[in-house]
């Protein structure tokens, strides 16, 4: 295994660790507060970032845990995201980080008329199906096109006067707009994405801090993401059978990581919201480049010239019909795109494994190889 890349998600590696499959000696931990019994959060601070929940199964498997922390306050450092009976030494620093710098591109709302399109179609197609109903749930992804269907969908709440039961995050301000305006009475958090999902886990009670041992673990006794009703995500190339992929471009390189999009794959509806072309590129494709997800646990696909509904899921194609939706079948869509940009070379790739692609449970579900050039489709 020497040399070679394991993508995992967020749950895949908590899975990993959890069952042995990953050992972890020392883990260093950087905590923006902690007391000298090693209880530690992420609410108080110079660098406060919000939420521990990715260094819990680090904090409860490895053989020796480090918190490092620049805010060290007597006992007991309250409220306790990080249990100190995990923790066997405590080290202060005079800084740890600097919180501000936890916002990126990635966290910005899309200016581009198209994929606000894509977010607005995504909104209607979940009000439209009877998703958006009062107690309904979802989460949406941290990037652009994930974002502004946030801002849709809260309008068309507000709108409705429906209230969803509970958000799940990653999280930006605008799902701490719909926590605070009242559209939703919790969001459960894994990673605050910005500077007002720091503040609000701090002073909001129905602001939860979460871990993926708890939200995304595919071999705990249960995860939070099996009882969402809908998750809205990105990916990079998607095919008519409705496989995605989301870490390698049609490039063939490996760019991304999973991050907890495959954890998502189990809500009651998976959408992806992705644009038919990406620089000049087509997203959708004969084959995706590499097999991130199934085709039967992607339920939707949101583009600019239209939405094509998994034939599995009838009972959404039943639910739209008549709605004024633009719903295709992903044949014609793909067929249109190609129209317009033409069908580019496909990567050439040698017989070398860089990388392989984990599933939930640990199993391998594809691999990455290397890329020698391109050839023509």
């Amino acid at each position: 295994m020497r040399g070679l890349g394991v993508l995992r998600s967020h749950g895949g590696r908590a899975q990993a660790i959890q069952d042995g499959e990953v050992h972890i000696d020392v883990a260093v931990l950087a905590a923006p507060t902690a007391d000298q019994f090693g209880n530690a959060n992420a609410l108080a601070g110079d660098a406060a970032c919000g939420v521990l929940g990715y260094a819990q199964a680090d904090a409860t498997y490895a053989d020796r845990t480090i918190v490092v922390t620049n805010n060290l306050v007597p006992f007991p450092c309250t409220p306790i995201q990080l249990q100190g009976h995990y923790v066997d030494c405590v080290v202060r620093q005079d800084s740890i980080g600097d919180p501000r710098k936890i916002m990126s591109g990635t966290t910005q709302i899309t200016r581009s008329p198209d994929r606000l399109y894509i977010a607005e179609l995504t909104a209607k197609f979940i009000r439209d199906s009877g998703i958006m109903r009062d107690g309904f749930s979802f989460q949406a992804g941290a990037g652009g096109v994930s974002l502004a269907f946030a801002v849709f969908l809260a309008e068309m709440m507000k709108q409705t006067e429906v209230k969803a039961g509970w958000l799940h995050g990653g999280t930006t301000r605008y799902l701490v707009e719909m926590l605070e305006q009242g559209l939703a009475p919790a969001l459960v958090d894994g990673q605050a994405f910005d500077m007002d999902a720091i503040r609000s886990i701090a002073v909001n009670r129905g602001h939860i801090s979460t871990s993926p041992l708890v939200s995304y673990n595919y071999h705990a006794k249960g995860n939070y993401v099996n009882l969402l009703d809908v998750a809205v995500l990105g990916a990079t190339e998607v095919d008519p059978s409705f496989n995605a992929n989301v870490v390698t471009h049609s490039d063939g390189r490996l760019r991304h990581g999973i991050g907890g999009w495959q954890n998502c794959m189990h809500a009651r509806c998976t959408i992806l919201s992705v644009p038919a072309v990406r620089d000049r590129m087509p997203v959708i494709v004969d084959e995706v480049t590499t097999l991130c997800a199934p085709g039967e646990l992607v339920d939707v696909i949101v583009t600019e010239l239209g939405l094509a509904v998994n034939p599995l899921r009838q009972d959404l194609l039943d639910a739209v019909k008549g709605k004024g939706l633009p719903v295709r079948p992903i044949e014609d869509i793909k067929a249109e795109v190609e129209r317009i940009c033409g069908k580019p070379a496909r990567p050439r790739h040698s017989d070398k494994v860089v990388a392989v692609v984990k599933w939930v449970d640990g199993t391998v579900l594809d691999s990455v190889y290397q890329v020698t050039g391109t050839v023509s489709s």
